[in-house]
């Protein structure tokens, strides 16, 4: 159970929160690359860590992401034309750079020098395999971006979905931390004899209650939940929370796919999710789990998500047509003849479900945790501190300056009884297929 001053200290994210400032020492995803498709392309507002910004990318390719008020008269830059490497403000034609630098200011007399004391707060960004990257900090020279496996795969082995959670972002991140919630809520309905022998399924429905192993890591901490599996041998589902935001998650056996989850936040009560699965050069088609999109519509594997068109409004992107004003299109029937055990169909709109019903920012001070909750308390204890010792001693926190920690895989696997699971698994879970990292230049 938690304070309510930590449970505030976790959740608030804006500008000059402790959290907040936590989430600045680290590159953010902000946009899928094709959100922003081509050179001098219609602005894009971006809503992030509590702030109103506003991409663009230039004439040249670059991608900008600068405040929404033109420092002029405070309009919305929104309404800017993309022109010639820079977005200008339509009121009265001030012209800014990616940096914020006022570029042209046709409204002032030609021998004015105002201009260049006129700068616009914008922040740096990093475009690599589909993702569009942003720091948010105040380091001269920004840190590397993490190593995530699965986002340095060539864009054409990746499967990359964003999700709107209309909830805080520490309540979803939690949700990958519970993973005991999968043998109930995703597959409560599911019953051993009907799945393979030897399978995920078979072991998490066979014996539904599993017990933990917690560890700090050099990039936040890790997992196995393990449960019987043979006589002599355990099923293990290991996962890694990855700070600040980043979930590796097992659903796969462990080497499998690379991917990561993130719950970035847009402010204390909207969250993007971002689901990113790489698969390596000799596997071809749909990943397990995720199918293709098709003008919004998920089909092939995973079918079971229908998403809105996106608007321009800052919370109209990556909406689905289940929410919590329609209750998710439950379907109770589905639920009492167990054909489901939600009555919710998708595995992502029945996390949405839980999430959501907690409130907009949950209470934690309410909470009664149990064994299995292991990880949600040591995560927890783990960001609390690294969030007070940069406040107070400006301590750097795990994985900003050391992107190779972020070299790690999840998923399921059968050791023995008397296996040590995180040095039996040490070079399958460390084991880096994509290609060299990319040599980033200062700024």
């Amino acid at each position: 159970m938690l304070s309510e001053r930590d449970n505030q200290l976790l959740t608030s994210i804006g500008p000059g929160t402790m959290m907040g400032n936590l989430f600045r020492q680290y590159w953010l995803p902000a946009m899928r690359s094709d959100e922003l498709p081509s050179p001098d392309c219609p602005p894009l507002r971006i809503k992030l860590l509590g702030e109103e910004l506003i991409a663009f990318r230039t004439t040249s390719g670059e991608v900008g992401l600068i405040q929404n008020a033109c420092p002029h008269r405070g309009a919305s830059l929104f309404f800017g034309r993309n022109e010639e490497e820079g977005l200008r403000c339509v009121y009265h034609g001030w012209k800014f750079d990616v940096t914020g630098a006022c570029v042209d200011m046709p409204s002032e007399p030609a021998e004015s020098n105002f201009r260049s004391k006129v700068h616009a707060k914008a922040y740096r960004m990093h475009e690599r395999n589909g993702i569009i990257w942003a720091y948010m900090g105040d380091r001269e020279v920004a840190p590397p971006l993490p190593e995530l496996e699965a986002n340095m795969m060539p864009v054409d082995q990746v499967s990359i979905s964003v999700l709107h959670r209309a909830n805080n972002w520490m309540q979803g991140w939690e949700g990958e931390m519970d993973t005991a919630h999968a043998a109930f809520l995703h597959f409560g309905a599911t019953r051993p004899e009907n799945t393979q022998p030897g399978s995920l399924q078979y072991y998490e429905t066979k014996t539904r209650a599993g017990k933990f192993s917690v560890r700090d890591t050099d990039y936040g901490t890790a997992y196995s939940m393990y449960r019987p599996a043979e006589e002599d041998t355990l099923y293990h589902r290991i996962g890694h929370m990855l700070f600040p935001c980043f979930a590796m998650v097992p659903p796969f056996p462990l080497g499998g796919p690379a991917t990561f989850i993130a719950y970035v936040p847009m402010d204390d009560a909207h969250t993007l999710e971002w689901n990113v699965f790489a698969r390596p050069p000799s596997q071809t088609g749909p990943l397990p789990g995720q199918g293709n999109v098709v003008n919004g519509r998920r089909t092939g594997a995973g079918a079971d998500r229908d998403y809105l068109p996106n608007g321009t409004g800052w919370f109209d992107r990556f909406n689905v047509t289940q929410n919590f004003q329609n209750d998710f299109m439950i379907d109770r029937e589905a639920q009492k003849n167990m054909v489901s055990f939600t009555g919710i169909t998708g595995i992502r709109q029945q996390d949405m479900a839980m999430t959501e019903s907690m409130g907009t920012v949950m209470d934690r001070t309410h909470e009664h945790l149990g064994t299995t909750d292991a990880l949600i308390i040591r995560t927890r204890r783990r960001l609390l501190a690294c969030a007070r010792a940069l406040q107070e001693a400006g301590a750097v926190p795990p994985g900003v300056d050391q992107p190779e920690v972020y070299h790690q895989k999840s998923g399921g696997i059968i050791l023995p009884r008397s296996a040590d699971w995180w040095e039996a698994t040490r070079e399958v879970r460390e084991r880096f297929l994509a290609p060299a990292p990319e040599v980033q230049t200062a700024g």
